[in-house]
This record gives C-alpha cells, structure tokens and sequence, in this order.
C-alpha cells in the first residue's frame, strides 16, 4: 500500500493523467491472472463448492494473498533490475547450479502447459464431440500461431480479451442460479475445515501459486520499462506496478471465487459431487439449461487458449534465460524453447488414458518444484549484489520466508496425499 499511497500523494500527480497512465500499463499482472485461473484450479474450485458449499471460499482468499506478495516481488526483480528470473539466476549463480534449477523450472512448464492445452481440449470435446487427444492439436496449432505471429503487446491485448470473455461467463453464469451472498462473505474471511476437506484446501492453495508465473511475470513487467537507469523512474514504474499486480489479482480472486460459487449454488444444494470439468457441463445442462453448460464450455476453452499461451511465453523466458538473454519471439532460443514447451507437453496428452488423473499428476510435479522456485527469487531478490537498494527489507524477508517455508509443507503435504 506505501506505494499506492505515495504516487496519489505525490506533487506532480495529476488524477486524470494518472489514471490514463495506469489504463496504460495495465496487462503484465492480467498474464499472472490467467496462469490461476487455469483449467487445474477449475477442477479444485468445482471440487470445493460441490462438496463443501460457500465454506473454502476462504482458500482462494488466502492463496491470492500469498500469490500478490510473491507476484509483486518477483516483478520488482524485473523492473529493478531489467532481468527476469532466469536471467538472473543465470548471471548470479553457479553455471552447475542455475542450470539444473532452470531445468527443473522447464519441466515444470511442460507439466503446466500439459494441464491448460488439455482443459482446452476438453472444451472442443464438450461443445464440439470432438476426441480429447485430437483436440488438442488445433488447440496447439492456434497457440503456436498466436505466440509466433504476433507482437508480446498484441498477445497482451489478445490475454486481455480472454479475461475479460471468462470473467463475463461467469457473470453470466451466476445470473442462473440463487447465490447466498451472505454465507459467501462469510466463506472469504472465516477460516473452516469441514471433515474430509483438507485434500481440496491443499489442492486450492497449491493451484494458485505457480512457478511459471514467477519467472513470467518478472519477464513481461518489462514490457513497461524504459529509462531504468533513472531512480524516479524505477519508483513510478514500483507504483504502477503495484496497482496493475493488485487489480489483477483481484480478477484472479473474483474469478475463482466464481467457480465456487456457481458450484456451490448448482450442484452442493442438489447434493451432486463434481470430480471432472467434463462431469460440471453435463450435471450443470438438466438444473439451469444448455445455454448455461454452453457458457460454462466457452469459458474453459478460453480459458484454457489463454494459459496455454502464458505457459509458452513463460517456456520462451526460461529457456531464453538460461543463455542470459530475455524473452523476445524473433531470438532463436525463445522459439526454441516455446515450441519445446508446448510440443511436449501436447505430446503428453496422446500418452494418458485418464485426462483427470493426467491434471493431477501434472499438478504434483509443480508442488515439487514451486519451493525452489520461491527460495531462488527471495534469495536474488534480498541480494544487494542483485537489487542493491531495492533489495528486500528485513521484514519483506521474513514475510517471503513464512510464505516460502508454509509453500514447501503446503505442496509436500498435497503430494503425500495423493500418493497416500
């Protein structure tokens, strides 16, 4: 909030050009969003609301506050320090070691980009009848084209569009049913755990907080920066960024709560369990008609596109990283890791019999790899050497720390629970 505080507080603030400026640079927080947002939290979130009503709602209140203090770091390396995660991890440490670390970060990728090109290729299957391992190749084609043709501005504008198409069906979706907005406020702010349920709160909170968004977000908050040699420019854009991060988390956290929500209002009051996205259309059709399971296809195949084009941007900026270099669709590394990531990972698809167990398993290999990602940037980021005066505070520290340490127990005990 200082930072909120300080740029409507300053002399040379005008009202009108500052938000003008700030419809400007909103965008690299919209990039985040659409990473949780994904098709992998939507399988939680349906979980959460047929099963347990308005009560977890307070898990995506929670994530997404853990999420916005990590996002809003990882973005300050970027702005500070004109590298993205990768880059930075490539400069600062041990070739041996930056390496093996970036290794595990594409292989996470693969694993997210798995999970997003495959609810896509759900979608098709549910409004189209089309094979969900065939499927999933237009859906790769057209992410191919998109990431490939097209400028990181264009593609910003493209995310933006799918956001704002997602966000409308929701609106639209809960237009059908009777929401209790009273137990809904209550769910956000009170801390509950119904019997049984500590497998979905482990599940909500692990499927927010990605890698890939860490080493993004670092990478596209860039697209704004310019003069970083300029200290009064460093703070305008640490402003800015701050609301762009906050306004788009708070997307994140409308939208997931959404999904609850409509789960909660359609399905938990009829007593009917969710297990697959595909399962949510069909059970959804019989109680509030098939305008609304169409709507509720649409949105996850949009939603699906969006994040399949985030986890190749996040692919291209990893990849280009580990050379030193930054994310750009003309070098030949980012291409190289692009194509890599979102070839792999569709390839995976033709290789699993059961598309919900392939989100599961996708989703443990991340809950392994997040704490490494986590304690990479808060030690570049509370480096000197790294951040010089920007580095973290003493308390900024302690604060990424507990989060980092809660993360590591968080996604070991999710990945306990699944095997055992």
């Amino acid at each position: 909030m200082r930072y909120l505080k300080q740029w409507l507080d300053s002399e040379h603030h005008s009202p009108l050009l500052g938000a003008k400026d700030f419809v400007k640079y909103i965008g690299p927080g919209l990039l985040v969003t659409v990473g949780f947002i994904d098709p992998g939290n939507w399988a939680s979130n349906l979980a959460a609301g047929s099963d347990y009503g308005y009560q977890l709602l307070w898990t995506v209140t929670f994530a997404t506050f853990m999420l916005f203090i990590l996002q809003h770091n990882a973005a300050h390396l970027g702005i500070v320090t004109g590298d993205c995660l990768a880059e930075a991890a490539s400069k600062h440490l041990k070739p041996s070691l930056s390496k093996t670390i970036l290794l595990t970060a594409v292989l996470s990728t693969i694993s997210t980009a798995f999970a997003e090109i495959l609810g896509g290729a759900i979608a098709l299957n549910l409004l189209f009848k089309i094979p969900i391992k065939i499927a999933a190749v237009p859906i790769l084609i057209l992410v191919l084209w998109l990431l490939f043709s097209n400028s990181y501005r264009r593609i910003e504008k493209w995310i933006i569009g799918f956001v704002s198409v997602i966000g409308f069906s929701f609106v639209a979706e809960l237009s059908f049913v009777h929401v209790s907005w009273a137990e809904a406020a209550k769910g956000w702010f009170t801390v509950s755990l119904p019997p049984g349920s500590h497998l979905v709160v482990l599940s909500i909170l692990g499927a927010v907080i990605m890698p890939t968004n860490l080493f993004l977000h670092s990478e596209t908050i860039q697209s704004r920066a310019w003069h970083k040699e300029d200290p009064e420019f460093i703070q305008r854009q640490l402003k800015f960024e701050f609301t762009d991060t906050l306004f788009s988390m708070i997307m994140g956290w409308a939208i997931n709560s959404a999904l609850i929500i409509l789960a909660a209002a359609t399905f938990f009051n009829h007593q009917i369990e969710v297990t697959e996205l595909s399962e949510a259309k069909h059970l959804m059709e019989p109680l509030l008609g098939n305008s609304a399971g169409v709507i509720f296809a649409i949105a996850l195949l949009f939603s699906g596109i969006s994040s399949s084009l985030t986890a190749g941007m996040a692919g291209g900026t990893i990849v280009a990283g580990m050379f030193k270099e930054p994310y750009d669709i003309q070098d030949s590394h980012t291409k190289v890791g692009v194509a890599l990531i979102l070839l792999l990972s569709t390839l995976c698809i033709f290789f699993v019999s059961d598309p919900f167990q392939g989100l599961i398993y996708s989703q443990m290999f991340l809950c392994l790899q997040l704490p490494i990602t986590i304690f990479l940037q808060i030690f570049l980021t509370s480096s000197s050497k790294v951040m010089g005066q920007y580095k973290n505070t003493f308390t900024t520290k302690i604060l990424l720390g507990v989060i980092g340490i809660f993360v590591t127990v968080l996604d070991f005990l999710l990945f306990y629970s699944y095997w055992f």
